[in-house]
């Protein structure tokens, strides 16, 4: 069994990281936390963005502002909360690359998790989605972006000491029995 406090769980817009997150963390009574979500309310508070698209939009020392920020606040949190699913990309892309969004330095997740899904899922979920308008990002460029994601957290588990899982989001029920599984069988 793995001790932990908090769980990163990663994936690329639109794989069901933030429906899976949700769902364990009522099923399992942790305290579930959206990392942009809590970005753009800093942003907010702040009157530097109204929504996600302004913020992302920010220059870079901006947005690294908001995103040490949130860390920060996600750090504090551990005092008052024992488990702590955090919902994230891991990796974003920008305009000059990909960048880990990780918060590395300011929280250490005891577990990452990887959720990835086929094409066809990511693309189909985008267009569902009813709160904002995703990009439809063409075949090799999730691969390419699923693929940066996938090393970046392999190498940060074996530099930081977390434990890795990757689950695959093709049938939602069953990935969201074996997100659970990994959680609860952990402390």
């Amino acid at each position: 069994m793995i001790h932990w406090n908090i769980a990163a769980l990663v994936g690329v817009p639109g794989v069901g990281k933030t429906s899976l997150c949700i769902s364990a963390a009522g099923v399992l009574g942790y305290r579930y936390v959206n990392y942009g979500e809590l970005m753009l309310d800093v942003a907010k508070s702040r009157n530097l963005a109204t929504n996600r698209d302004e913020m992302f939009n920010l220059s870079i020392e901006v947005q690294e502002y908001l995103w040490k920020t949130a860390a920060i606040k996600i750090k504090d949190m551990q005092v008052s909360s024992n488990k702590i699913l955090v919902d994230l990309h891991g990796v974003d892309r920008s305009n000059i690359g990909y960048i880990i969004s990780l918060p590395i330095g300011i929280i250490s997740p005891d577990i990452i998790i990887v959720v990835e899904s086929s094409y066809e899922n990511i693309i189909q979920r985008r267009k569902s989605d009813k709160f904002r308008e995703r990009k439809l990002d063409n075949l090799e460029s999730i691969t390419e972006y699923m693929n940066i994601l996938r090393m970046s957290m392999v190498a940060y588990s074996v530099i930081y000491g977390s434990h890795l899982t990757l689950l695959e989001n093709d049938d939602f029920e069953k990935c969201l029995n074996e997100l659970i599984k990994v959680l609860s069988e952990s402390y």
